[in-house]
């Protein structure tokens, strides 16, 4: 997986969250937030699966939410930052943090009803196999993100310290076809890149904001979008 030794570092796990989330990145915290919400839809009693759940954003949240949930990454030192979140918001009881290989999961077939994974097909160097072990383990539900190749990150993705590998929408429909996924609903955002928002307080960033969902409603703002949020069903 593209910088799956970056990722562990200890100075990158401290700085993870300040330096995607902190000002107009926070703006794309609620809306990454919003989109796994409204795709898993209620979670009380659900058993959930994040894989490479990092520093616990969504993990926290979702148990919070009455969730049954298992947190998955590669890196320690992700996971003591996302037991130390748990534990901050009062739901550490209700989590399980597991370290493994998303290309291995330590879980039998169908053994939960939704897993999902966000910001991590971009590392992904084998994205069908990943998407094959998220389908296994799954009994009703897979979601993801995915990083657009039409879109203005593949201008700047050189700049990024792994790079990121982009896709385009047939391909990630042959992706769900070879897992055995069909596709519920799926959704395309940020016309503009994430690193501009990160740059912006946030007044400004939410101008800009109101600006980027604007050109996102129309047929050219969808087709250039950055990401897309990929809700599947299993069978």
């Amino acid at each position: 997986m593209k910088g799956k030794q970056w990722y562990q570092t200890t100075d990158v796990v401290e700085t993870y969250e300040t330096k995607r989330f902190s000002q107009g990145g926070q703006l794309i915290d609620d809306r990454e937030k919003r989109a796994v919400l409204d795709a898993i839809g209620p979670v009380g009693e659900k058993r959930v699966l994040e894989i490479a759940c990092g520093t616990g954003r969504f993990t926290t949240l979702l148990a919070e939410r009455g969730a049954d949930i298992v947190g998955l990454d590669i890196s320690s030192p992700m996971l003591r930052e996302g037991r130390a979140k748990a534990v901050r918001a009062g739901v550490d009881s209700n989590i399980e943090f597991v370290r493994g290989d998303a290309a291995r999961l330590p879980f039998p077939d169908d053994f939960f009803d939704t897993v999902f994974a966000m910001r991590f097909f971009h590392l992904a160097d084998r994205p069908a196999s990943f998407l094959a072990e998220m389908c296994r383990v799954s009994a009703e539900q897979v979601f993801f993100d995915t990083f657009n190749g039409r879109s203005t990150r593949s201008a700047y993705n050189w700049l990024l310290p792994m790079g990121s590998r982009l896709y385009g929408d047939s391909e990630v429909e042959r992706l769900l076809a070879g897992a055995g996924l069909s596709l519920a609903s799926a959704e395309h955002d940020f016309v503009l890149p994430y690193g501009l928002y990160r740059k912006l307080p946030n007044d400004l960033a939410a101008d800009l904001r109101e600006l980027d969902v604007a050109l996102g409603e129309t047929p050219v703002g969808d087709f250039l979008a950055s990401v897309s949020y990929w809700n599947a069903r299993v069978g």
